[in-house]
């Protein structure tokens, strides 16, 4: 898809713009390490343990999209549950600790891919209309968008924790759509994940384009079929 080819493009934020899921096991690693010694608990045990309650959290849809918009709750429950299959209920203090310094760490550890601003400012000096849309807590998008300095780029953003709704739900797609004047038809929409991003976008007959990074491929039986697989960004550009 050449630059010329495309009327309007969305975009999601983590694990597309920005590097959101690298380094987060290392951080968790060291935030339960360091949330366990002042209070003399073993780190290793808790590590393993938060490992099994995040995948056992985050799996159930309905938890997930009720959860991810207040990250810092989210991540405490997460530790609170690992130390109550460990034994040791009532341990807020560690649970609140370990928390906050899993997400100091992530936040430090979290930069835009090399390919983000680029991408962007070729879009935008075409005048590509753009349009960021983005799940996930409020607080923590608006400090990512901030500190990146990515909202000059963007004609509307559109964040779950702000407008009451995320991806899939058509209602954000239609929003997006309305505030950049653009038809669905017209419109692509780029992010790393097939139901949200993709399917989402083209059950509104949009152009959905999955980013598979990491040179993957699509999961064996995925319900969703992207029209167009990219492992970089700058690929929209060629």
């Amino acid at each position: 898809m050449a630059p010329d080819a495309v009327k309007a493009l969305l975009l999601d934020l983590d694990d597309t713009l920005l590097d959101y899921s690298g380094g987060a096991e290392r951080c968790w690693t060291e935030a339960c390490h360091a949330g366990c010694t002042p209070a003399g608990l073993a780190g290793e045990p808790l590590v393993r343990a938060v490992a099994e309650v995040r995948r056992w959290f985050w799996d159930d849809a309905a938890r997930h999209r009720r959860e991810r918009v207040n990250m810092l709750k989210a991540w405490q429950t997460i530790v609170g549950h690992a130390l109550d299959s460990l034994g040791l209920p009532g341990r807020d203090d560690v649970a609140a600790a370990v928390a906050r310094d899993f997400a100091a760490r992530r936040r430090r550890r979290m930069q835009l891919f090399d390919d983000a601003l680029d991408t962007l400012q070729s879009f935008r000096s075409r005048g590509v209309p753009l349009g960021l849309v983005t799940n996930g807590d409020a607080g923590q998008q608006r400090d990512k968008i901030e500190r990146f300095d990515l909202a000059r780029f963007f004609d509307v953003i559109v964040i779950e924790g702000e407008f009451g709704a995320g991806k899939p739900d058509e209602v954000v797609y239609r929003h997006a759509l309305s505030a950049l004047g653009v038809r669905p038809e017209t419109t692509s929409m780029v992010g790393d994940h097939l139901g949200f991003d993709v399917g989402g976008s083209q059950r509104l007959g949009m152009f959905g384009i999955w980013i598979d990074r990491d040179g993957a491929g699509l999961p064996t039986g995925a319900a969703v079929t992207p029209r167009r697989i990219i492992r970089s960004l700058r690929e929209l550009l060629r």
